[in-house]
C-alpha cells in the first residue's frame, strides 16, 4: 500500500516549453503533495496539458527572472500547506528522496527547510567530480520563513530564516531540452549577459558578503563576492583547473570533459567578455550636460 501524501506539502514547478521533461518531473513526485501548481511563462507545446493531466493547477505569469518568478509563484498563489518543495521541471525526486521528504514532515522539528542533493546529469552522464556531487540546494521550506534575492538574474537561491536540515537520496536534475550540444549553447550564452550584468550590479551596489564559517549559502555568498573581484580573463581558466584537475573532474570521462570545459572554463569566459564589453560601453557612454 501507498503512503498518504504529506497532508502539509505543496509542490510548485516552474515551465516554459516543457513537454520533454515535465511527466517525469511530475511522476516522481505522485502522492507526494497535498496539492501541486504549475507556474507556466507561455508554454507553445503541450506542457499545460499534461500539467493538468497529472492533477496539477496551472497559473499563467510571465517571466523575467527565475528569482523573481520564484517570488511572484511563493507570494501570490493560494499557498495553503506550511510547506513547499520547489522544482524546475528538469528535476525529479528518486524514491528515496520521497521517502525522506515523508519522513522529515511528519516530524520536522525546529527546522524551517531542508537541502536535498542534486545529482547533475549532462547528456545522460551522471557528473559525479568536479565538486558537482553532492551540490546542496534548498529545496523545501516552510512559506513562511523563504526569501530570495531579486537581484539574481541567472540563479536563484532559497533562505530561510532558523534552522536547517539535509535529507537523504537525491534530486535528479536531466535537462531533455539540452540534450543538443547547440541548444545548450544558446541558453547558457544568454544567461552569460546576464551573469555579467548581475556581477556589475553587485558590484556597484555592494552584496550580501557572506560568512566564510557561515552555513553553506552564506560561505558561497562569500566566495562569491571573491570571485567577482578576481582579473578577467584570468579567474575561468583557474577555475577549471581546480575542478577538472584539483576535484578530479577528469574522472567524468568524456561527457565530463565536455561539461567541465563548457560549464567551468567556456561559459565563465563568456561572462568575462560580456562584462568587459558592458564595462566598456560604460566608460563610453556620454556625460549628459543641462542645455543652456
Amino acid at each position: 500500500m501507498n503512503a498518504p501524501a504529506p497532508s502539509d506539502l505543496t509542490v510548485v514547478v516552474l515551465t516554459r516549453d516543457e513537454e520533454a521533461n515535465l511527466p517525469a518531473c511530475l511522476a516522481s513526485v505522485a502522492g507526494l503533495w497535498h496539492r501541486l501548481f504549475v507556474v507556466d511563462s507561455g508554454s507553445t507545446d503541450a506542457t499545460v496539458e499534461l500539467a493538468r493531466a497529472a492533477g496539477a493547477q496551472v497559473v499563467r505569469h510571465a517571466f523575467e527572472t527565475h528569482a523573481k518568478q520564484w517570488h511572484w509563484a511563493l507570494a501570490s498563489l493560494p499557498l495553503e500547506a506550511s510547506w513547499i518543495l520547489a522544482l524546475d521541471a528538469d528535476q525529479r525526486v528518486t524514491p528515496h528522496l520521497a521517502a525522506s521528504l515523508r519522513d522529515a514532515l511528519a516530524a520536522p522539528g525546529t527546522h524551517r527547510g531542508f537541502y536535498v542533493n542534486r545529482r547533475q546529469v549532462f547528456r545522460g552522464r551522471w557528473i559525479r567530480y568536479g565538486g558537482y556531487y553532492p551540490m546542496p540546494l534548498l529545496k523545501v521550506f516552510r512559506r513562511d520563513a523563504v526569501s530570495l534575492d531579486p537581484a539574481e538574474r541567472v540563479d536563484h537561491h532559497f533562505r530561510v530564516a532558523g534552522p536547517v536540515g539535509h535529507l537523504q537520496g537525491d534530486l535528479v536534475e536531466d535537462n531533455a531540452n539540452e540534450r543538443k550540444i547547440g541548444d545548450w549553447i544558446s541558453k547558457h550564452n544568454r544567461y552569460a549577459r546576464l551573469q555579467a550584468e548581475e556581477e556589475l550590479f553587485l558590484l556597484g551596489t555592494g552584496s550580501e558578503p557572506g560568512r566564510f564559517w557561515g552555513h553553506r549559502d552564506e560561505r558561497m555568498r562569500w566566495l562569491k563576492a571573491r570571485w567577482r573581484r578576481l582579473p578577467l580573463y584570468v579567474r575561468p581558466f583557474l577555475y577549471f583547473g581546480y575542478r577538472y584537475v584539483i576535484r578530479l573532474g577528469f574522472l567524468d570521462g568524456k561527457e565530463g570533459l565536455v561539461f567541465h570545459f563548457m560549464q567551468g572554463l567556456w561559459y565563465r569566459l563568456l561572462v568575462d567578455i560580456n562584462r568587459d564589453e558592458l564595462s566598456r560601453a560604460a566608460r563610453r557612454r556620454p556625460t549628459e550636460t543641462p542645455h543652456g
